[in-house]
């Protein structure tokens, strides 16, 4: 039995659309370009015939890779899961770095998916293997080039849309994106004077730079 390769709803309706565009636009104009193309006479010497027929070869390629995708899938969609607060695959996840204060959002993504730059990662990534099944005041050391990084997670979103696009930080190796604001927390050391200690519980997570 063919293992199922999870995939957030958004990322199957993307491949959806991309295969839709393919089949009902590329496909028949590459074939009208093609037979254009056989139009001028000698194949051999045809430069417009060849590169249709790789542009042919390329999109029929594409197409037989996303159709092997979508019936190998198992499509999550998060917004139907119970708010619990706990890491799941699919959903966004809110972290502050205990030493600098800043907020870090990550959204966790299947491999296809994930976008580094927008804070979409890969449910196979050293981060997001730390962070599923951990639930919100939870407390994840990480460790980079630059030193341990202990992230505590503020809040785990459940939405269709990913993260909104931010500027990343060289110094994590995933180039989580950051926002530059400070916000009341209630599991940060200033802020617990106002609301109340909490018990955390660690985790640990190794990260590698490539």
């Amino acid at each position: 039995m063919t293992k199922k390769v999870p995939i957030t709803a958004r990322g199957a309706d993307k491949l959806r659309e991309e295969l839709s565009r393919l089949k009902t636009v590329d496909r028949p104009r590459i074939i009208q370009a093609i037979a254009d193309a056989r139009a001028h006479g000698d194949l051999k010497e045809n430069a417009e015939y060849h590169a249709a027929r790789e542009q042919q070869s390329f999109t029929e390629g594409r197409i037989k890779e996303i159709e092997g995708k979508l019936s190998h899938a198992h499509i999550v969609d998060v917004t139907t899961l119970p708010a619990t607060g706990k890491v799941v695959f699919g959903c966004t996840v809110e972290l502050m770095d205990e030493d600098t204060e800043e907020t870090i959002v990550y959204q966790i993504v299947g491999e296809d998916e994930a976008e580094i730059k927008v804070g979409m990662i890969s449910i196979n990534s050293p981060i997001a293997r730390a962070l599923i099944a951990r639930v919100e005041g939870d407390v994840v050391s990480v460790v980079v080039p630059g030193g341990e990084r202990n992230l505590e997670i503020i809040e785990v979103r459940y939405i269709y849309a990913p993260v909104e696009r931010m500027a990343s930080r060289k110094d994590f190796p995933v180039d989580q994106t950051i926002i530059p604001r400070r916000r009341t927390y209630p599991h940060h050391p200033v802020d617990r004077c106002l609301v109340g200690d909490r018990l955390h519980r660690g985790a640990a997570a190794v990260c590698t730079t490539g």
